[in-house]
C-alpha cells in the first residue's frame, strides 16, 4: 500500500508541474487519453492511424519537457495499479479537484464501491461459477469503473481469478471516462470492452477492448 501511495503522489506531482503552463483539467485528459490511446494501438489494429493522430495531435500542445513527463506519469500509475487494486484515477481526478468542472460529475468513492460490491456478491461468485465459465458484468455508466474495479477486488478475495472469471462491457457518454476506464481496465487486465456511447439513446461512437478482452478472444 505504501508503494501505491507513493506512485500515486508522484503521478499528482507530475500532472501539476505540468499545469504551469496549461489547464489541469485538459493535462488529466491528455495523459489519460494518450495512455489509453498507446495501449489501444499496440493491441487493437482498427482504426490505427486514426487514433494515432489524435496522439500526435495532443503532442502538439506541450514542449519536449512536459512531453517526456507523460511516459512517467503512466509509469507511476502503473506502480500504483500494480500495489494496490482500486480506483487509482477516479482518486486523483478527486484530489485535483476536477469534478465541477465535468459536467457535474463525480466518482463514488472507493470504499462505497467495495461495500456494494461485497453486499451485492457476497459468497454467491463461487457458486455461479460452478455451472458458468464467467460472471458477465454490464455497466451503462462506468466512469472511472470504480465499480467493475470493486468487483474484481471481491473476486480475487473470494480466490476468484477475475482476470479469467469476469467479462465486462461497460459504457459511458464522456469520452474522457471511456478513457478513465479503458486504461485501468487494460492495466488490471480485465475482459472488457468499453463503450463510448449514449445507453439512454442507444448510440456507440467507439469502442475500446482492452487486451485481455483481444488476447482471449472473449468479447467481440
Amino acid at each position: 500500500m505504501r508503494a501505491a501511495t507513493s506512485h500515486a503522489a508522484n503521478l499528482k506531482k507530475l500532472i501539476e508541474e505540468t499545469s504551469r503552463r496549461h489547464n489541469t483539467w485538459q493535462v488529466f485528459h491528455d495523459f489519460v487519453a494518450m495512455s489509453a490511446i498507446s495501449i489501444r494501438n499496440a493491441t487493437d489494429p482498427r482504426e490505427r492511424e486514426k487514433y494515432e493522430q489524435q496522439y500526435l495531435d495532443i503532442v502538439k500542445r506541450y514542449d519536449r519537457e512536459e512531453v517526456d513527463r507523460f511516459p512517467l506519469m503512466l509509469a507511476h500509475l502503473v506502480g500504483a495499479l500494480e500495489n494496490d487494486l482500486s480506483d487509482v484515477l477516479g482518486q486523483l481526478f478527486s484530489e485535483l479537484e476536477l469534478g465541477n468542472k465535468w459536467k457535474g460529475q463525480f466518482f463514488t468513492p472507493d470504499d462505497v464501491c467495495r461495500l456494494m460490491a461485497k453486499i451485492t456478491y457476497g459468497e454467491d461468485l463461487k457458486e455461479k461459477l460452478k455451472t458458468q465459465p464467467y460472471i458477465s458484468v454490464q455497466e451503462p455508466a462506468v466512469g472511472g469503473g470504480a465499480m467493475i474495479i470493486a468487483l474484481a477486488r471481491e473476486m480475487r478475495d473470494q480466490g476468484i481469478n477475475y482476470q479469467k472469471g469476469l467479462q465486462v462491457t461497460a459504457i459511458d457518454i464522456d469520452l474522457r471516462a471511456v478513457h478513465m476506464a479503458y486504461l485501468q481496465f487494460s492495466l488490471f487486465h480485465i475482459p472488457s470492452v468499453v463503450i463510448h456511447g449514449d445507453t439512454i439513446r442507444l448510440e456507440t461512437y467507439s469502442e475500446w477492448r482492452t487486451p485481455a478482452a483481444i488476447w482471449h478472444g472473449s468479447i467481440r
